[in-house]
């Protein structure tokens, strides 16, 4: 079988229950200010923000949410490298191995300390709002505690993104699954795979900036799309 690298957007979690950002019933549409919940400065600046932040988290459907069939599918493929753009986990839920997983921005369970680096679960920072503390700090060292998540204004983890760099040069299919491919440097990635010899498959439902280095670009639903397309890639398509 080809080695695959995928890169995983918001879309491939929509069939989990989880919202995307830019589609008709995204965040982005619905919520104005949820922006202002995500961003490094307003959040660091602005307590009320901060607890607002923490709510939010709270109420996410990825607390309950269920891997659906295109993480199971990919899953299957053997020694695959996921890259994604999700902070939901449902990758690892699906039976990706962990260390074969790279979460570009962070994963939402946890949190740390924006002084010290100490971390913890974000349930017990929620747990803290609701008991009645406004803006939980650090127990160690009274920071700013945030999801260990990257904000608008933060910068991607170094070594995770050099791994993805590397995943999408050393591959032979890459595929890009429910992502507009509008946020750098993770669409950049696709750009990588295409000159370095990949061959490169688009999974999405609107028109993406990379479609024209796709040998494939596929607009049906993901839920149906990416287990008949995995089942092709075990079957030596």
């Amino acid at each position: 079988m080809p080695k695959v690298t995928a890169l995983t957007g918001a879309g491939m979690s929509t069939d989990s229950g989880i919202p995307d950002y830019r589609g008709p019933a995204g965040l982005w549409n619905k919520d104005p200010d949820y922006e202002k919940l995500v961003t490094y400065s307003i959040y660091m600046s602005d307590p009320d923000i901060r607890r607002r932040s923490w709510l939010f988290r709270g109420d996410s459907p990825a607390w309950t949410a269920e891997p659906n069939a295109a993480h199971r599918a990919l899953a299957a493929l053997p020694d695959a490298w996921i890259i994604t753009q999700n902070v939901d986990g449902l990758h690892q839920r699906a039976g990706s191995p962990a260390e074969r997983v790279l979460e570009l921005h962070g994963n939402m369970f946890r949190a740390v300390c924006t002084s010290c680096g100490r971390t913890g679960t974000t349930r017990e920072a929620i747990d803290r709002v609701l008991a009645g503390d406004p803006d939980p700090a650090c127990h160690a060292c009274g920071g700013v505690l945030k999801t260990a998540t990257v904000m608008f204004g933060e910068a991607l983890d170094a070594a995770v993104l050099s791994a993805a760099a590397e995943a999408a040069q050393s591959c032979e299919i890459f595929l890009a699954i429910g992502t507009s491919l509008q946020v750098q440097p993770a669409a950049s990635l696709v750009r990588v795979a295409a000159e370095s010899g990949a061959r490169v498959i688009i999974v999405n439902a609107e028109p993406t900036p990379y479609d024209h280095l796709a040998e494939q670009v596929i607009g049906t639903p993901i839920g149906g799309a990416v287990p008949r397309l995995c089942e092709t890639l075990l079957a030596g398509g």
